[in-house]
């Protein structure tokens, strides 16, 4: 089977999930792309501009696979001699209807129009979720936020405004998650002697959306205590740097061993040296870096809430290690970084049930999910 993986912003986690997919799927996925900036301008013009490709590629899949970034109303109308009679599925990495604001006019990637959320990118998605044959969410906390302020959303319109559709795109969408390479991360015997002093990593984008200055208060707090600990902070960065990142190199000193983006190379490396990795997301639709950590062997200090408890979900994870990862105030977490770092040998066993739990999202399984559904929909 032609699977045809349409994706106009092709970067990161989307770019990560895309190859994945076309490693270990049984059928021959293409890739039709275009590079991760100016994502407004790719949810206008992305898809005008890879139908033009299409069609003088002379593709003829049999599967269309369009990521949420794509317009795929725009996309299949202008291809419509070649694709009317190919089904589409959407994969909703994220969606432009309950990401979340920032908290002034012009901080972060959201449009504001006069403290509001421009309702076209939303309406991008649910439009493209009519039109595709299936539609896949990587998390079933993405699904119920986005079936939750769907019918909010179109009630704004003063009529037509679409909301017997709600049940409709619900009947025809369903939940799979993104794949990791498992054997990239699980921790080997020679990289189970973690670093001395115990090392902390933050592997997350370099956004608001992250709460990364909660992060920091922490760590410093944990600091001014005297506990000893090392600092890595990965991730990408888009742009100009957040105003949080000011001032910890000198805030953290020695203890800050990496500070920026980190190759492959050196990420695998760092997850490995890890002991714990820490999340203040005020956002997470997933959370391949979290996931990445946990197969990797470190002890996750999550919040709960967001996508996270379905990542400590499986029948690995014991209920003392879910209630030891997954915290409901500032304080908690504090106080479990605390224990992490001072019982180094428990955390590490906990660390283990993360680490056997991952493979549930090895792309070897999750790709035969993959699969199952594009062969369903022929």
């Amino acid at each position: 089977m032609r699977i045809l993986l349409v994706s106009p912003y092709h970067g990161g986690s989307h770019a990560s999930w895309a190859y994945g997919l076309k490693r270990h799927s049984q059928h021959n996925i293409e890739l039709l792309t275009l590079p991760d900036r100016f994502w407004k301008w790719r949810m206008h013009g992305g898809a005008a501009t890879l139908a033009q490709r299409f069609l003088a590629d002379n593709q003829q899949p049999n599967v269309i696979l369009a990521t949420d970034m794509l317009d795929l109303t725009t996309f299949l109308a202008l291809t419509r001699q070649i694709t009317a009679d190919v089904p589409a599925v959407l994969y909703m990495h994220e969606n432009q209807l309950t990401y979340p604001l920032p908290n002034d006019d012009v901080t972060g990637p959201m449009r504001r129009q006069g403290g509001e959320r421009d309702h076209h990118y939303a309406f991008v998605n649910f439009s493209s979720m009519l039109a595709a044959t299936q539609v896949a969410f990587n998390s079933r906390f993405h699904y119920e936020a986005w079936f939750e302020a769907l019918p909010r959303f179109l009630r704004h319109f003063p009529e037509y405004n679409l909301l017997d559709s709600v049940d409709e795109v619900r009947q025809k969408s369903c939940i799979l998650p993104v794949g990791i390479e498992t054997d990239d991360f699980q921790p080997a015997e020679a990289k189970s002697r973690r670093s001395d002093p115990p090392l902390i990593i933050w592997n997350q984008r370099w956004e608001y959306d992250k709460n990364p200055a909660e992060l920091f208060d922490a760590l410093g707090d944990i600091a001014d205590r005297g506990i000893e600990f090392q600092l890595a902070i990965c991730g990408q960065g888009f742009g100009k740097i957040p105003s949080e990142f000011e001032g910890i190199e000198e805030a953290f000193g020695n203890r800050l061993i990496h500070l920026g983006f980190a190759d492959y190379e050196q990420y695998r490396y760092l997850l490995g040296q890890a002991t714990l990795t820490v999340s203040t997301a005020n956002h997470e639709f997933f959370g391949v870096g979290v996931l990445e950590a946990m197969a990797s062997g470190a002890f996750a200090v999550l919040p709960h809430r967001l996508s996270y408890p379905e990542l400590l979900a499986g029948p690995e994870v014991s209920a003392e290690a879910r209630e030891r990862c997954l915290y409901t105030s500032y304080e908690q977490m504090v106080e479990t970084i605390v224990w992490a770092l001072e019982n180094r040998k428990e955390a590490t066993l906990l660390g283990k049930q993360l680490t056997r739990n991952a493979q549930c999202f090895d792309w070897r399984k999750v790709a035969r999910a993959c699969d199952a559904i594009f062969e369903s929909i022929l």
